[in-house]
């Protein structure tokens, strides 16, 4: 995340983390945290702005907040790894949380998921970013062209 802010500057960078809410996460449920994130991102949009938000959110997840019908499009991005990369990564968070094999094995399963139904189930389809061996500056670059090619044509219509 802290790549993009450095390489999105005008843009304000969420996550649906536990960190994002500090000691206020342990009283909401995922779909308040998706339902307040898309009310600051309609906060932002009406100083001109744009918001990435980071982390798992689905799109009838979104669908489901009473601000959702204030955007005329939610654009998704998969960043997606091998498996044993991806189960690395969750059990090395900085959350410390607690990864058990069922868990992981349940993500791999998810992973697969995405990259099964990212034309499909999302609408713009979603693109996906091999993140494996990739660096995070270059793993932002790519948010970055993505983000911007979307942000230019919304200015276009």
């Amino acid at each position: 995340m802290e790549e993009l802010r450095v390489q999105l500057p005008d843009f304000v960078v969420f996550s649906t983390d536990i960190d994002n809410f500090g000691t206020t996460a342990s009283k909401l449920e995922y779909q308040d945290r998706y339902n307040l994130l898309l009310h600051f991102a309609s906060a932002v949009a009406k100083s001109g702005r744009g918001t990435i938000i980071c982390g798992t959110f689905m799109p009838w997840d979104a669908e489901k907040c009473d601000v959702y019908q204030a955007f005329s499009e939610l654009c998704f991005i998969n960043l997606h790894c091998d498996d044993s990369t991806r189960n690395q990564r969750l059990r090395n968070r900085e959350d410390k949380a607690m990864w058990t094999d069922d868990m992981l094995k349940q993500h791999e399963q998810f992973a697969q998921w995405l990259l099964d139904n990212a034309e499909t189930a999302y609408n713009p389809p979603m693109p996906t970013i091999v993140t494996t061996s990739t660096p995070p500056a270059e793993v932002a670059e790519q948010i970055k062209r993505y983000v911007m090619q979307k942000w230019n044509e919304r200015n276009v219509t």
